[in-house]
């Protein structure tokens, strides 16, 4: 596959992402990583350490009322992209021709608002997900919004 992203510098974007979203309630799961050199199946592994050739990194986020936004990004340049928001709102995110761990970023951050905020004039969500803007934090679960 061909070296189009840096994974190691993509998973720094990455940790940088989480940060600034904690606050949100939305909490990132280990990075996982592929070794393109392991034998098939390819065991994922959290340790960076244990993997000589990276040729993906995976991580799963979950926030308030079970929202979930799983990435899986390939040295290759795109990503397997899923979130599940409701029963009424989930699906594919597109995530193709990436250039960069800094293009990652930046579509990582996209992902994550389309996941984890209201979508403007979008389906409603209950109110313990919605995002108070002047605050900039979530509610308690069955707040009042």
């Amino acid at each position: 596959m061909e070296r189009i992203v840096d994974l190691d510098r993509a998973a720094a974007v990455l940790a940088g992402e989480a940060a600034l979203w904690h606050d949100r309630g939305v909490v990132f799961g280990p990075v996982t990583w592929r070794d393109a050199e392991a034998s098939w199946p390819q065991p994922l592994e959290t340790d960076r350490a244990r993997v000589g050739d990276p040729d993906s990194l995976g991580v799963v986020a979950r926030g308030p009322d079970d929202t979930e936004l799983v990435v899986v990004l390939f040295r290759g340049g795109w990503a397997d992209v899923e979130f599940a928001a409701s029963l009424d709102d989930f699906g594919m995110l597109p995530a193709s021709d990436i250039v960069s761990a800094e293009d990652f970023g930046a579509r990582l951050a996209q992902w994550l608002r389309r996941a984890f905020d209201p979508p403007p004039g979008g389906l409603a969500r209950a109110p313990s997900c919605t995002l108070d803007r002047t605050h900039g934090k979530w509610p308690e679960v069955g707040g009042e919004q």
